[in-house]
């Protein structure tokens, strides 16, 4: 295992990506980006990625260089295309416009496509929150990387289709929620492909529908799936995935999922921000978020447990240890890194 401050992994995941052919915005926002996903305790949308990113990039996938397109505009919507820029910046971009717009007229929404992966939900919810503001996004992936099956089904249809919302206040606060609607991001799983590790147990089955601990059965031909969120109730999950794929999709003007699936690109997404000041005021919002997570904290807790966890209360613990300790990388993910530097020229000891 390895373990550098954020700083330090900034820097590395900043000279690959200039010598990569990253430009110097681009090289900025994503390092951070990545690095924040792995300081929050989210690896499978950290630094982990870069390879996949890099590849795209000199494949001609990911186009470096391409920033938002505005395809139509409200005052309280937009439409846009990422001409498949790094969707870290295409997306914050958007997202900066939708505050802006909610300010005025209190509520903003704002479609994508054509965006590389946008990376980590909870970053756009905390730029909502950051601004005083409540924030939804959800996502899909393009028609691609399809890799969780209805329940019953033996292949897998849908992507992990992520969902999150934030919500300004409290002593802890923001509050976000963020995650897939699948038992486990396929990130994780990727994660411990590369590591060589084992899956827990309720994360994947293999193609015949069986579960399985093995991570290298999602990748097979034909491929296992990973298990739709819910446990024994999982098709909440699933059904909530599916939604999120009509949304995604059906308002950027990007394909759903559909039969042979086209080579992962990245995401198309809706984004929605709403101005607690132009509802009841953020005043009230403020009070009345304290005093629910007032009350909330203060129940009896059963025997063992030491504290009430709410949305975002994880990713805070795991963020104030890894300050404080450095940011853990296992061995698989940094010879990945070293392997990718070394096509690249790049000193990682620098």
């Amino acid at each position: 295992m390895h373990v550098f401050s954020e700083e330090e992994l900034q820097q590395i995941t900043r000279r690959l990506l200039l010598a990569a052919g990253a430009d110097e915005e681009e090289a900025t926002t994503v390092s951070r980006s990545l690095v924040e996903a792995n300081l929050y305790g989210h690896d499978s949308h950290g630094i982990m990625r870069l390879p996949f990113y890099i590849d795209r990039m000199q494949q001609g996938i990911l186009k470096q260089g391409s920033r938002l397109q505005i395809l139509k505009e409200t005052p309280a919507n937009i439409l846009a295309d990422g001409g498949w820029g790094f969707g870290q910046v295409v997306a914050r971009d958007l997202m900066e416009r939708l505050i802006e717009k909610a300010k005025t007229i209190g509520v903003a929404s704002g479609s994508l496509k054509q965006s590389a992966h946008i990376g980590r939900l909870g970053e756009y919810a905390e730029m909502a929150t950051a601004a005083g503001m409540i924030g939804l996004i959800c996502a899909n992936n393009h028609g691609a990387v399809q890799r969780v099956a209805p329940v019953g089904g033996k292949r897998p249809r849908l992507g992990t289709n992520p969902i999150c919302i934030g919500v300004p206040g409290g002593d802890n606060g923001p509050f976000v929620l963020d995650f897939g609607t699948s038992a486990t991001a396929e990130g994780k799983v990727r994660v411990k492909k590369i590591a060589g590790e084992k899956v827990p147990d309720g994360w994947i089955l293999d193609s015949d529908g069986n579960p399985t601990n093995d991570p290298n059965k999602l990748y097979e031909d034909p491929p296992g799936s990973i298990l739709p969120m819910g446990g024994s109730q999982a098709y909440k999950g699933f059904g909530l995935a599916f939604m999120i794929e009509m949304i995604a999709s059906g308002l950027a003007g990007a394909p759903c999922a559909q039969p042979n699936a086209p080579t992962p690109l990245g995401n198309a997404a809706w984004f929605m921000v709403i101005s607690p000041e132009q509802n009841a005021g953020s005043e009230h919002l403020l009070q009345e978020v304290q005093s629910l997570e007032d009350y909330i904290r203060s129940v009896p807790k059963v025997e063992g447990v030491a504290e009430i966890t709410l949305p975002g209360d994880p990713e805070r613990r795991t963020r104030n240890e890894r300050k404080a300790h450095g940011i853990p990388i296992d061995e698989g993910n940094w010879k990945a890194l070293q392997e990718l530097a070394g096509k690249l020229n790049v000193d990682l000891e620098t």
